[in-house]
């Protein structure tokens, strides 16, 4: 479902020096797997998010999502994806219905199948409640609701997540996890970048390690394991990234 191929992305500094966000990027995920894109923050996550979901062009490199590709076909690749971050950026002068219709509108979805979609999600998400009252007065949570159902009123085949649950309390975070759980058992495929490690270790099918734009391993939690000798997803990191500075994993532990 996402074939990613050599991604780079560059950008210059103040004093001229270039920076590559992402350099030499490649990894696939599958319909019915969640996928995480793990690393520190800073580490090109949320650049390479923004370039699947085609609001950043890549300097090299290309993106196949359903198929489509990021580079010749991004109208496609839009319409193929639901795009899910902690920052909600919802219009705070309108309803809950009418941002998700108009989000409906957009992706040309019927006007009734719009309704239809908002019932169930409201049934799904318990947002009859708060449905039309103005979205300067929800909640976190609410919000966090609404930007769901936003991101999935077009019934998108590919789920993106960046971040999802930076920042929300432990029930907003819980409902989120619970949608992503709920995206992969409709087979749909999931990818989600995180800096928290319980995240990815709980919820991902497969891990993909960034570190300074670049492709550290991946592979199952199992595999991971297997590879560098640690339990700890925190431990089995630091290691990758001691492995890639050339550091002895000893400096780490003498530390702790």
């Amino acid at each position: 479902m996402i074939t990613v191929e050599m991604l780079t992305k560059k950008f210059q500094k103040k004093n001229g020096e270039e920076f590559r966000a992402v350099d030499n990027f490649s990894f696939k995920a599958n319909a019915g797997q969640i996928v995480s894109l793990l690393g520190v923050n800073g580490a090109g996550k949320t650049t390479m998010l923004r370039i699947l979901s085609t609001v950043l062009k890549p300097d090299h490199g290309d993106a196949l999502l359903d198929g489509f590709s990021i580079i010749n076909q991004p109208e496609k690749v839009r319409a193929s994806i639901g795009f899910l971050s902690g920052d909600t950026g919802l219009y705070s002068r309108l309803t809950p219905r009418e941002i998700i219709t108009y989000f409906g509108r957009l992706y040309e979805v019927p006007g009734q199948l719009i309704k239809e979609r908002i019932h169930q999600m409201s049934d799904l998400l318990d947002m009859h409640d708060f449905l039309d009252r103005k979205v300067d007065f929800l909640s976190t949570g609410m919000k966090q609701k609404v930007s769901i159902c936003r991101s999935i009123i077009h019934n998108p085949s590919i789920m993106v997540f960046d971040e999802p649950t930076s920042g929300l309390d432990i029930l907003t975070a819980r409902t989120i996890v619970s949608f992503i759980h709920r995206c992969k058992n409709e087979g749909k495929c999931i990818l989600f970048s995180t800096h928290i490690m319980r995240e990815a270790e709980r919820i991902a099918d497969r891990i993909e390690m960034i570190h300074e734009g670049r492709l550290l391993t991946e592979g199952s939690l199992q595999k991971l394991r297997e590879e560098s000798g640690y339990l700890d997803l925190d431990e089995i990191f630091i290691h990758f990234v001691n492995k890639y500075k050339g550091i002895s994993d000893k400096v780490t532990e003498d530390e702790y």
